[in-house]
């Protein structure tokens, strides 16, 4: 049986196993429940301000936001086939691209993206029950961000935080889609009271909604558009990717093809509206827009409703960073050796990590939120995605051979576990984006950089993953691999082979 073939092998555990039909449960509902919970959450909320702030005005902003997350949603369904049809999850799949060894690298470049934003929503949530308790005793200081370290109560609420985390990581896989559908409920509830809270307490929609868009021209507006749209593509980049992870749980393929595409556009578009009404109304009340909603929330007199204001906040950091920000990196890191890292194991690499990014630094600052992290990372995996997607609807032609993924000696252990063309492929996705990088991190002066060369930093996600795409199809055209799998193949049940005589 092939399932007893693949159980003895060194790339095989438990949580890393083909998921069988009978266990597989989530409806549409789950997938609509999972993306309005994950969309939810306080980057959704200050990306449309931050636009804003950077010239555009409110209509602009949010139609940014929807073009972007309707264009990672292709990505998103297209990866999550796999997971649907065949049950297994990302750095599985991946073997089939980029070889039995060669999968980690996309998964460890995915890993060390989810360290970092796992370390930005755990200081999101500890920094809200700092100001849970501010509200109780006022007389504490704002949180110092100048220094390395933030002071010591905010640093052992981070840390608070952080252990609430793992407590989750440690309960299983079972908690967390409990926990993704409670926020389904509760969020959705408290972002319409905090909208109607805007709308009350600022006698209208606000100046943000008259407030032109001050670019000169078009030229000037486009400059802008195309990093913004760019970063919120990479907002979810990483789940584009990663996807499998989740839809290997789907009952069919309408099933997560119709939850995500309820859930995902819309949650994220309606969300980041809201932060623009929230925000508009506090530059009514405090003279200047408040973009952070943790420090919004310390403003309101009634301790009650900061309480409230903060537990929502808590419970909506908690639920995103679980399902985004560890159940990845903990197959990722599984990957690296699945007969010594469970997932278990994989969620507390994945915490320690994100303890030691200092992420307090990295929110400080919203416009390098969004060019320098988000249009960052965005290159990196831009590149993976293409890859993927070509191998498997263009080489494979959707069919793999599922007990060779958990086999160095299978079609998918290509040379030593590598496949060399892939690593081609991504090197020369990545490439043509780090000459902008270097120059928006200020490593290198504008000046010696050729404009037109600095400037597909801006297109990192679509660069990377056309030019990858494209290039690993030929590569693998070129070669002697069969563009269909003549072999014996697997079915919808993993663990069947059909011949193909």
């Amino acid at each position: 049986m092939a399932n007893d073939h693949i159980k003895h092998s060194e790339l095989y555990n438990e949580d890393l196993a083909p998921i069988p039909q009978e266990k597989r449960t989530w409806g549409t509902g789950n997938y609509a429940a999972l993306w309005i919970s994950m969309s939810l959450c306080i980057p959704t909320y200050t990306m449309a301000s931050s636009m804003i702030d950077h010239g555009m005005s409110w209509w602009q902003a949010i139609l940014t936001i929807f073009i972007g997350n309707a264009i990672v949603l292709v990505p998103m369904l297209l990866n999550g086939h796999a997971g649907a049809k065949y049950g297994i999850p990302f750095p599985v799949l991946a073997r089939a691209s980029f070889g039995t060894r060669g999968a980690n690298i996309p998964a460890m470049l995915r890993a060390v993206v989810a360290c970092g934003w796992f370390g930005i929503q755990t200081w999101i949530g500890g920094e809200s029950i700092y100001h849970g308790i501010r509200a109780w005793k006022p007389e504490l200081a704002e949180i110092n961000m100048q220094g390395l370290f933030p002071q010591p109560l905010p640093l052992a609420c981070f840390a608070a935080f952080w252990l609430l985390n793992m407590l989750v990581v440690y309960k299983g896989v079972e908690s967390i889609r409990k926990l993704l559908v409670f926020k389904a409920i509760f969020l959705p509830v408290a972002a319409l009271a905090l909208f109607a809270w805007a709308i009350l307490a600022a006698k209208g929609l606000g100046p943000m909604l008259e407030k032109p868009s001050s670019f000169s021209d078009s030229a000037a507006f486009f400059r802008f558009f195309f990093p913004a749209l760019t970063a919120v593509i990479g907002f979810w980049a990483t789940l584009s990717l990663n996807i499998p992870d989740f839809t290997r749980y789907a009952k069919s393929q309408k099933a997560q093809i119709r939850g995500q595409a309820i859930g995902l556009p819309p949650s994220m578009t309606l969300f980041a509206f809201v932060g623009v009404m929230v925000t508009s109304a506090t530059a009514i009340l405090y003279g200047k827009p408040e973009w952070d909603p943790v420090k919004l929330a310390g403003h309101f007199e009634n301790r009650l409703v900061v309480s409230f204001a903060m537990l929502g906040i808590i419970i909506s950091t908690l639920a995103t960073n679980i399902a985004a920000n560890i159940v990845s990196p903990a197959n990722d890191f599984a990957n690296l050796a699945p007969k010594k890292i469970s997932f278990r194991t994989g969620g507390f690499i994945t915490g320690l990590i994100g303890l030691f990014i200092f992420p307090w630094k990295l929110v400080a600052d919203p416009s390098g939120y969004i060019f320098t992290w988000l249009i960052g990372y965005s290159g990196l995996l831009g590149p993976v995605g293409g890859i993927m997607i070509a191998d498997y609807y263009f080489v494979r032609r959707q069919k793999l051979a599922v007990a060779e993924l958990y086999d160095h000696k299978g079609r998918y252990g290509y040379h030593r576990g590598f496949n060399e063309k892939a690593l081609v492929a991504l090197v020369c996705g990545i490439l043509p984006n780090i000459p902008g990088f270097l120059v928006t991190i200020g490593a290198v002066p504008p000046e010696r950089v050729t404009p037109w060369v600095a400037g597909l930093y801006n297109y990192a996600w679509f660069v990377g993953f056309v030019l990858s795409g494209a290039l690993y199809l030929l590569l693998m055209r070129r070669s002697h691999v069969p563009t269909r799998d003549p072999e014996p193949i697997i079915t919808e049940d993993p663990n069947a082979y059909v011949p193909t005589h």
